[in-house]
């Protein structure tokens, strides 16, 4: 009999379960991605594997969606991970916390990675992309305090535009924290709505450098400014994720200060030449109208001679209108005779008469032919009624002859086989009827030899 402990299936994977994940709490593991799959949850799952052995991995997707790039089959990995066991399956598996591309080019994977991502998403779409204000009245600066960026921005917009006024937002534009600071920096801006445009950018370095401007925060604090936002990250050579996601991209700070502020004094030298256009223009407008003026006044007639004029034409019209009207109305008149000669002859009166005289010898041919019609309808009935008599049983009783019918059916006895001796017969007469009985049945043989023996 077994004296030592017997687990089932389910103790042992769950105590193996409890010592690795107290003995592995958090670790780092190298490896090549293979099998990568992402099912329609958004998790991923995969096998992480080296020369000798693989073991399952799996990164959720609360913990994937940060990633700056997109894992696939056979790439490199460093991986920060706790061992579990899946116990329905009594496999042991890493719950990756984070990953990042392992050797040389690491970085730049992972800037095409997350460029690819955003492209797809159309942060990079030129429809999205807006102008910058002509003429800005605030400009935003999102950079370093102590960097080259600063003082090339600020020198060159008040060389260009003096008293312009600049909000700066300092931040930190390398290392960790520095992406959050300019998320925050351009927030900040966003609230403050005072701002017609706003440079985000640094001086130049290495792509370690300017990471800060390749994180995907930075990148959709830029696509959701409701502000203009220019990106002046480094060298002209030099391109950022904030590059492709900004309205518009300056290849140095200094060229992003000189395309959101035109020279100042360039825009007085077009304003005073537009005021001197505008001054000749008017005058040469007011010439020309003093000129029309004046040659109107040569050519204004007094009013009186005017109103006089006016009479005189009234009067003339005056006489051939009534000279119009009377001819117009004579030759109504004429009209007016003819239409009514016109009416009286075709007048209802006369129709009335002819009307009259129709309907009364129509009526005389309807009597006529009523008459006609009424005497051959007598004559053929007569014929039909002498016809019927000939025709009808009381003119054959007339003539002495009856009808005998069996009582009390009343059928009609048409041989003496109908009926037998006793039986109550009715006989019909011309006038009247007989009810008698039956005493003796002769049939037509026996009747024929009584006959025979007279």
């Amino acid at each position: 009999m077994l004296t030592e402990q017997v687990y089932s299936v389910t103790q042992l994977t769950h105590a193996i379960k409890e010592h690795l994940e107290e003995y592995f709490p958090s670790l780092w593991v190298e490896g090549e991605i293979s099998n990568f799959r992402v099912p329609s949850s958004g998790h991923f799952y995969f096998t992480l594997k080296d020369a000798n052995s693989q073991i399952r991995a799996v990164m959720f997707r609360s913990r994937n969606a940060v990633l700056p790039f997109l894992p696939e089959d056979g790439l490199q990995v460093i991986c920060r991970a706790n061992l579990s066991v899946y116990p329905p399956r009594g496999d042991y598996q890493l719950i990756l916390e984070s990953m990042e591309p392992k050797g040389q080019g690491a970085l730049q994977l992972a800037f095409e990675g997350l460029k690819k991502k955003l492209a797809a998403e159309g942060l990079f779409d030129e429809e999205r992309k807006r102008p910058l204000p002509f003429l800005p009245r605030v400009v935003g600066v999102v950079t370093s305090p102590t960097g080259a960026a600063v003082r090339d921005i600020l020198k060159v917009i008040w060389r260009r535009y003096p008293n312009l006024d600049i909000r700066f937002c300092p931040v930190r534009v390398q290392g960790e924290q520095a992406k959050h600071e300019i998320v925050e920096a351009i927030h900040t801006l966003n609230l403050d709505g005072a701002s017609d445009a706003i440079i985000v950018g640094r001086g130049g370095g290495s792509l370690e450098d300017l990471w800060a401007f390749n994180e995907e925060p930075v990148a959709r604090a830029i696509a959701e400014s409701g502000i203009p936002v220019v990106s002046a990250v480094g060298h002209e050579i030099d391109y950022t994720i904030a590059d492709f996601v900004a309205d518009v991209r300056a290849p140095t700070p200094s060229a992003a200060a000189e395309m959101i502020v035109p020279e100042k004094r360039v825009l007085e030298q077009v304003v005073s030449g537009l005021q001197d256009r505008l001054r000749r223009s008017v005058g040469s407008d007011l010439g020309s109208r003093r000129q029309g003026l004046t040659s109107l006044g040569a050519r204004l007639v007094h009013p009186g001679r005017r109103v006089q004029d006016g009479y005189i034409r009234l009067d003339e019209l005056g006489e051939r209108l009534r000279a119009v009207a009377g001819r117009g109305i004579q030759q109504r008149a004429l009209n007016l005779d003819s239409i009514r000669t016109r009416l009286f002859s075709a007048g209802p009166s006369s129709r009335i008469q002819a009307y009259a005289v129709r309907t009364e010898s129509a009526g005389r041919d309807l009597i006529r032919l009523v008459r006609h019609d009424l005497e051959r309808k007598r004559q053929r009935s007569g014929e039909a009624a002498a016809c019927l008599g000939s025709l009808s049983p009381l003119g054959v009783l007339a003539r002495g002859y009856s009808i005998s019918r069996r009582l009390p059916a009343r059928e009609i006895i048409r041989q003496a086989q109908d009926v037998t001796e006793g039986d109550p017969v009715e006989i019909l007469l011309s006038e009247g009827r007989l009810e008698c009985v039956v005493e003796t049945v002769c049939p037509a043989d026996r009747e024929e030899g009584s006959k025979a023996k007279e």
